[in-house]
């Protein structure tokens, strides 16, 4: 079904639908934890086999850069990579849009992200992550302080643009494959636009971990 004869069927319009997407996406993930928990093997098949191959890579490659604390932080940021991803593929099944192709969306992701790693910083820190702002010499403060404010205020803005760009741009471009040759050009792209989804979900998982280690990294 066409997204537009959807939404107005259930009373959707713009301004709700990717609402209801996020909300799908979040179902989607719940369902498969609690199918997964009631089916869990010693020697892993299928699903579950697929699941552990994903969350164990992707937790090796935390601890590889970040080091053991990261086992502290994997939970939130391996989610955030399993939300995002799934939004994300979302915009390649008919009849449905990617919430990521929203803006809303990726700045609520963005500013989640950007509280996370701000207090987990001040949590192990305390009054002392001021001086993660402050620059290597203490005559530099003056000048670094304000550059360091602004630099860590525009991650949230740089995350938000950077997924919903990426997203919203493979929307139009996969929209205008299907109206030009609807089935020869949009098979052979899907597998390209998978891999493309995937990667920005991975980007999203990886600078929140760069910023998650910075901030519990002692400052010099």
């Amino acid at each position: 079904m066409h997204p537009l004869l959807f939404s107005q069927f259930f009373g959707f319009n713009e301004s709700n639908k990717h609402l209801f997407y996020t909300w799908l996406a979040m179902a989607i993930l719940f369902s498969v934890g609690l199918m997964l928990r009631g089916r869990m093997r010693l020697v892993p098949t299928g699903l579950q086999n697929l699941c552990e191959v994903v969350i164990g890579g992707l937790e090796d490659f935390t601890v590889a850069t970040v080091g053991e604390q990261g086992r502290k932080i994997f939970g939130i940021i391996c989610a955030i990579f399993l939300f995002i991803l799934v939004m994300n593929i979302m915009g390649l099944v008919p009849g449905c849009d990617a919430p990521t192709a929203n803006i809303n969306t990726t700045a609520a992701m963005a500013l989640t992200v950007f509280v996370y790693y701000n207090y987990v910083g001040l949590r192990r820190w305390g009054p002392g992550y001021i001086k993660h702002f402050m620059g290597p010499m203490l005559p530099l403060a003056p000048l670094m302080l304000p550059i360091e404010l602004v630099s860590h205020c525009a991650r949230p803005l740089s995350l938000t643009l950077r997924l919903f760009g990426n997203i919203r741009g493979e929307e139009i471009v996969l929209m205008l494959f299907f109206f030009m040759a609807p089935v020869f050009s949009t098979v052979p792209v899907y597998f390209l636009f998978f891999i493309a989804k995937s990667l920005q979900a991975f980007i999203f998982f990886m600078l929140t971990m760069i910023y998650l280690q910075g901030a519990m990294e002692h400052a010099h």
